[in-house]
């Protein structure tokens, strides 16, 4: 079931997402993204959104529609071995709709999920190369948090998604 979003998103709609949503979302990941790092960067986003997402973790994520095409989403979930956490997995825009609020309203639909369901903190991570990421992120509320290496003076988390795959970590407490 699809409900309307409010102003300036007059004509979108926000659902769940379904397991027929996964590969029409890698196609666009792999468009909205540029092509980033070719196959082998279409492989990593297929890894990093496997289709499980779209099967187990549909109740606490986010897909938005406009004339039948998807523009954005949010995979997000509460923590299983944490009960005061959540998760917010992968998100993405289409970059003809970013700047507009569309990822913040995701994210503010997800802190709502979040407290509704006794959580008290949301996490989060980014590549240290995306700086749009994480000034959005900071825009949001995140604090990145402390770790061992540091990149561009941003610390990092060594190897967080396997070696040489390093990552920034965030985290918001919800009030």
């Amino acid at each position: 079931m699809t409900t309307p979003l409010p102003a300036p998103w007059h004509g979108f709609g926000v659902r769940r997402p379904t397991p027929d949503d996964h590969l029409p979302v890698l196609a666009l990941l792999d468009v909205w993204w540029g092509g980033m790092g070719g196959a082998d960067g279409s492989r990593q986003r297929a890894l990093l959104l496997p289709k499980l997402m779209f099967q187990h973790f549909t109740d606490s994520s986010s897909l938005v529609t406009a004339d039948d095409r998807i523009v954005a989403f949010l995979i997000g979930f509460l923590s299983p071995a944490r009960p005061a956490e959540s998760y917010i997995h992968f998100v993405g825009v289409d970059p003809a709709e970013r700047g507009r609020g569309l990822g913040a309203a995701l994210y503010e639909r997800f802190f709502a999920y979040s407290r509704a369901h006794g959580r008290s903190v949301v996490r989060a991570i980014t590549s240290p190369v995306n700086k749009g990421s994480h000034a959005f992120h900071t825009r949001m509320g995140f604090v990145t948090e402390p770790g061992p290496k540091e990149f561009e003076g941003v610390p990092v988390q060594p190897d967080y998604d396997g070696p040489g795959l390093d990552r920034l970590s965030f985290r918001k407490d919800l009030g």
